[in-house]
């Protein structure tokens, strides 16, 4: 919940148990997606009464039993959520108690409100007016309220503002911090990856000045360049000549957006260094393939998801076969002999022993204590639930504008979309994950092929039939960039401007032009070029238009 955290100044999580208030699954199939005490949480809530809205372009299987589903265009979350706040202002709906204690700009967001219509915001969400209302007021009249969002709004140039709209409709209910709805958490103690990007005296403090990424405010101060940053940084040499890549847990040419310009910037790299447990087409170019050691092959700890701010120890059971190497240790090792030693640790069991030094626990006896986790607080605003600089919501905020970002979420930013349908392209191309797979990962499992043996994208019927496509036969897709096959499948309930189409295709069984790594692959669709996210440097990535036809 990226958003989240600096809007409100606290990371929250659902507090999963039942009630007879409001789940809220905005762009998130974590029924589909996630583990199996989501699902069961979920049920506990809807058994207890709880109220489901779901927010998807897809009806996806959850909606069915959700009290509203709204469908609204790719890329338009934002302006979706302009529009409900504007009806819990409008209307009356918001607590205005909490509103005039605990936030900062109201006033402002009035005033703002005042600039569009809800015709404007059903024209550009292609949701109803009444439709938008009635979710609104929902919303607004039942508590508490759990709101989970997920990776489908984050894939947009209107990223981060289209997070903190949404979280600042949550604010308005005030609606914070409560049993069965949003909880805050106190997270585990022990040291976060981040801290080991820029370790005691690295030399590479003295470069941040020059850093990759710099552009994008937000996105630095978490260690993240994004993919196109780097990628641009290779073919032009700017900020400074790029000679190698190490690739760990990663496929690029799969998962980077703009395939061949991607492909041109690892081809024109001197070393490609790619760990891994399996062939990939990343690892098909590298000049060096380390076998990577699983999970239980060595020691080491868990903090995924990463938003539950906990972590787990998942002791070594068994030695990994051959010369597969964990790559905590291949990276102390190579340091070593770089005299980049003083830097990192002499073996993994002292790294994970830093890691933790914030527990009181060294690796050895957190084997047998197995978990931290994080405790939830239940603090008023009035105890310091916000650590803003205003301790305060801050709906309008004074340090983004500082950074020399929008303060607050605006209307005439949201409702520019990087693209929009044309004669030739009269069709949205938009993705999501798949449950079989791991993004990009598993395709040579057969267990997980037989799931899901084949790329597929979808189509409501009624546009196939005007196409003259029939399911289950090969269709191409296009853009401006370039062309993939996939298979048809027919989806009455998605939108007829719509295209839903397979992520992270590759086939492993056919090691040709590396495992064909451009037929299915919606990468090379996708566009790397500006405009980007301001704050975040995200790319457009689910609203591209295209045209299907006959493979």
């Amino acid at each position: 919940m990226a958003g989240a955290t600096y809007t409100f100044g606290w990371p929250c999580v659902y507090d999963p148990r039942p009630n007879t208030g409001l789940v809220v699954l905005w762009g998130n199939n974590q029924i589909y997606l996630m583990g199996g005490f989501i699902r069961e949480d979920l049920r506990s809530a809807l058994q207890g009464g709880a109220k489901l809205l779901v927010i998807d372009p897809r009806k996806i299987d959850i909606a069915k039993r959700a009290d509203i589903w709204i469908g609204p265009r790719p890329q338009s979350d934002g302006v979706l959520a302009l529009g409900m706040i504007k009806v819990i202002i409008e209307e009356d709906l918001y607590d205005a108690d909490f509103v005039t204690k605990w936030t900062v700009g109201f006033e402002k967001l009035q005033e703002h409100i005042k600039k569009f219509s809800l015709s404007d915001v059903e024209s550009l969400t292609w949701v109803p007016r009444l439709e938008i209302e009635k979710a609104a007021r929902l919303y607004a009249q039942t508590k508490p309220v759990s709101l989970v969002v997920g990776n489908g709004i984050e894939k947009s140039i209107n990223a981060f503002q289209q997070l903190r709209a949404i979280f600042i409709m949550r604010s308005l209910v005030g609606d914070m911090n409560t049993s069965g709805g949003n909880v805050r958490l106190t997270p585990a103690p022990f040291m976060r990856l981040g801290h080991f990007f820029l370790i005691g005296k690295s030399p590479r403090k003295a470069e941040t000045k020059i850093q990759l990424g710099n552009e994008f405010p937000i996105s630095i101060t978490s260690a993240y360049i994004p993919p196109q940053s780097f990628v641009n940084a290779i073919l032009e040499e700017k900020p400074y000549p790029m000679k190698g890549a190490i690739c760990i847990l990663t496929n690029p040419l799969l998962s980077y957006p703009d395939t061949e310009n991607t492909y041109k910037a690892f081809m024109k790299l001197d070393f490609i260094v790619v760990s891994e447990l399996f062939h990939t087409p990343t690892t098909a170019i590298a000049d060096i393939v380390l076998p990577a050691a699983w999970g239980a092959e060595h020691d080491t700890v868990g903090y995924w998801p990463g938003w539950h701010e906990e972590i787990r120890a998942y002791p070594k059971l068994i030695e990994p076969p051959g010369e597969a190497r964990s790559d905590p240790e291949w990276i102390n090792e190579l340091a070593k002999r770089l005299n980049l030693g003083e830097f990192f640790w002499n073996n993994e069991k002292e790294a994970l022993d830093e890691m933790l030094k914030p527990s009181g626990y060294s690796w050895e006896d957190f084997k047998e204590k197995r978990i931290l986790e994080a405790k939830k607080e239940y603090k008023k605003p009035e105890e310091g639930l916000f650590t803003t600089p205003s301790g305060k919501v801050e709906i309008y905020s004074e340090r983004l504008e500082g950074l020399g970002c929008s303060p607050m979420p605006l209307f005439e930013e949201l409702s520019q979309f990087r693209f929009d349908l044309s004669k030739e392209y009269p069709l949205l191309l938009f993705n999501g994950k798949e449950a079989p797979y791991m993004l990009t990962g598993y395709k040579q499992i057969d267990f997980l092929r037989s799931k899901k043996p084949q790329p597929t994208m979808e189509l409501n019927p009624a546009t196939a039939e005007k196409l003259g496509l029939k399911e289950g036969e090969w269709v191409y897709i296009e853009t401006e960039k370039g062309k993939i096959k996939q298979i048809l499948s027919l989806d009455p309930d998605l939108d007829p401007r719509l295209v839903y189409a397979s992520f992270g295709w590759w086939f492993p069984e056919d090691s040709g032009e590396l495992y064909q790594f451009r037929k299915s692959n919606i990468n090379v669709l996708t566009e790397s070029a500006a405009p980007f996210d301001p704050v975040t440097g995200s790319v457009e990535l689910g609203g591209i238009p295209c045209k299907v036809y006959k493979g």
